[in-house]
């Protein structure tokens, strides 16, 4: 691939009040990583943008994602303009990667949704995020991608978005856009009516502009009262004035600018002019995280981590205060020490060296041994807390596909998850299977590709299994003896058990023998091999939830032993389940679904058909219902899909073991047979 970048030193900063640190959001496809390209390009930092269908954007570097034709992974690209450092971070807009996205959020102090002009609507996912941003009073503007879409009309976009994300008041145009002929011509600024590209001049666009700049100006004067003065006083506003009002209500959420953008670049320095003028800066922020003071002790978070085939793990770390620089010796919060090495300014995967990174700032440091994504290093005592991450609910089973792979497979998991704390790794004790939960199967595929092209191990799927258990379904007795006899000294054990069903009790071992028919040092032994049987089951599944009662037996005076009464209990148990029914029993979740109201039928109707038992309805916000269920596991494993295709990528859910109950007939004799 040729060398698009302009061969330029990382963009410098040596304050905060320098800094912009801005996250593109949206959905997928919305036109993220093309805008992110046409900004670097505008900046000066590419000499050519790249596009996704060539897989040769900047952000979007690895080859998993250009097979994808997505981005899978946050991306920072840091520009220079008009003196500032503005660390533009690209995030996945696909839901597998929500994890990703939720730290780009940590990362920023502002955040760009980027809106296709050709989606008639905005994605109910987009919207829960837009409310997530204005809960955490995180200024946002809009972007308009794809203008040059047959029948677009700008008009209409805009009052869609004033519908769905706010009102006309809080949703307004900053600029006056030139679309003819299905392009983007060009821009004019309603504020301090600077042009880009090469907007049309016609007939009355003077009086228009007037209009359209008037009440713009008095939506920002009407929020301070000395400018509105000035305003109702026909004093002229200056363009400082104005800026200021526009930076002011951006920041306290009360106006969304509406921009528009085109892939040649048009309106991309209008954008860069607006994060420069009134986004703010790491020094602006207002919640709970340390103040973005250079000077105080460290304290950096790891937001994203890769890996380099030859410096080895990457870590992006945004430093919320203090400098990081060369050499610094941090601890994570359990005391353990990490030495940050040089930093560095990523831009995509090349690594360019910087002296230090101030307070707001975002460098990357390699070599880090203990710290995964999320932790914070620190040389004082802050502890900086996670971000919401989805929850891992796909299950995949997997399987080494040679000695060789076995042999490297868990160590390459274990750096895997600790790049990506979305993914959960679990060896389960009762299947004996190796378990991946992803969020996805765009997920999974990722993981999957990383295995094999950065650890060089080789994996197959197979089929997930279910932790099964089996149970007595009534009463039974059993008698089991245990009598060799091959010339020196034999074996000698007799035992008779009762076994009954105790459901939801475990297991229970009672001793009712009397007359020490069975020695009282041989007793241990009995519930041993009663134990040794139960853990093995009858049908290959465990069993439990039974009450195991010794009452009577025989021993031999020489032959008795240990191992002979163990075997004796495992023939009983046999032969009283031979005598009554054996039950499988599957476990069950409990399960809380969080849904638009109007999707709350479909999913209703789907638990009942995957065996679910609806515990009630309430409500889980505005316009949410929480649905709460009982539903079988074995049920639940492509649930996250189905999910997420029943409710348009809006529904979300939980479960957590409740307990195991018995299996339907039909449903226990496939899987026995098996």
């Amino acid at each position: 691939m040729p060398d698009r970048t302009a061969h330029t030193p990382a963009p410098p900063a040596d304050r905060p009040d320098r800094l912009r640190n801005v996250a593109l959001v949206g959905a997928g496809g919305a036109g993220k990583t093309t805008l992110a390209e046409a900004l670097a390009r505008t900046a000066g930092v590419l000499t050519r943008a790249g596009t996704v269908p060539d897989g040769t954007t900047t952000a979007d570097w690895e080859d998993v994602e250009h097979q994808q034709q997505r981005s899978v992974q946050l991306a920072l690209l840091p520009l220079p303009w008009r003196g500032l450092k503005v660390n533009l971070v690209d995030a996945p807009g696909y839901a597998d990667f929500a994890g990703e996205l939720q730290a780009a959020l940590r990362a920023a102090e502002a955040a760009l949704f980027v809106h296709s002009a050709a989606d008639p609507e905005v994605a109910r996912p987009v919207r829960a995020l837009w409310r997530q941003c204005e809960d955490a009073r995180l200024p946002r503007a809009i972007v308009l991608t794809h203008l040059g879409t047959a029948r677009v009309r700008l008009d209409d976009v805009l009052r869609m978005l004033q519908d769905t994300l706010g009102t006309p008041d809080t949703v307004r145009p900053l600029h006056h856009v030139d679309l003819r002929d299905g392009h983007l011509h060009g821009l004019t600024d309603l504020l301090t009516g600077r042009t880009h590209g090469t907007p049309q001049d016609a007939p009355g666009l003077d009086a228009a502009l007037d209009a359209e700049r008037a009440r713009l100006v008095e939506a920002l004067a009407g929020e301070d009262d000395t400018l509105m003065a000035r305003y109702l006083d026909g004093e002229g506003l200056d363009t400082a004035a104005l800026t200021a009002g526009l930076r002011r209500e951006l920041l306290t959420g009360t106006l969304h600018p509406v921009l528009a953008t085109a892939p040649d670049g048009t309106g991309c320095d209008a954008l860069l002019d607006l994060v420069a003028d009134a986004f703010p800066s790491p020094a602006d922020r207002t919640d709970e995280l340390p103040a973005a003071d250079p000077d105080a002790p460290l304290a950096a978070q790891v937001v994203h981590t890769g890996e380099d085939p030859y410096l080895g793990r990457l870590s992006l770390l945004k430093v919320f205060a203090g400098t990081l620089r060369p050499d610094t010796t941090a601890h994570l919060p359990d005391g353990t020490e990490e030495r940050l090495t040089a930093p560095h300014s990523p831009l995509g995967r090349q690594l360019r060296p910087v002296p230090m990174a101030v307070a707001g700032d975002l460098a990357t440091v390699t070599k880090l041994t203990a710290a995964r994504t999320g932790d914070t290093l620190t040389t004082g005592d802050t502890v900086l807390p996670p971000w919401p991450l989805p929850e891992a609910l796909l299950p995949t089973a997997v399987r080494a596909r040679s000695k060789a792979d076995d042999d490297k497979l868990s160590q390459a998991l274990g750096r895997l998850s600790a790049q990506d704390p979305a993914l959960r790794v679990e060896q389960n004790p009762d299947t004996h299977q190796l378990v991946l939960w992803c969020t996805g199967e765009a997920h999974l595929a990722v993981t999957l590709d990383r295995l094999t092209t950065r650890h060089g191990v080789h994996v197959d799927t197979v089929p997930y299994e279910v932790a099964l258990r089996e149970t007595f379904a009534a009463p039974a007795d059993g008698h089991g003896r245990h009598v060799k006899q091959s010339g020196g000294h034999g074996q000698y054990a007799v035992c008779d058990l009762t076994v009954e069903p105790l459901p939801g009790g475990g297991f229970e071992f009672v001793d009712r023998v009397v007359g020490g028919a069975v020695p009282r040092h041989f007793v241990p032994s009995v519930e041993k091999g009663v134990r040794a049987q139960l853990a093995h089951g009858l049908h290959g599944h465990p069993m439990t939830d039974v009450r195991v009662t010794l009452t009577d037996g025989k021993a031999h005076s020489v032959d008795s032993s240990d191992a002979a009464f163990q075997t004796a209990a495992a023939l009983a148990l046999k032969e009283a389940a031979g005598h009554t029914a054996v039950e499988v029993l599957e476990p069950v979740d409990e399960v809380r679904v969080l849904l638009p109201d109007e999707y709350q039928g479909a999913v209703l109707t789907d638990l009942s058909a995957r065996r679910g038992h609806v515990l009630g309805t309430e409500i889980g916000g505005p316009g949410l219902s929480l649905v709460r269920a009982e539903v079988p596991e074995l049920e639940l494993t492509r649930y996250p899909l189905d999910l997420r295709s029943l409710s348009h990528g809006t529904g979300q859910f939980t479960r957590s073991y409740l307990r195991h109950a018995p299996m339907p007939a039909h449903l226990a004799a496939r899987h026995t047979a098996d």
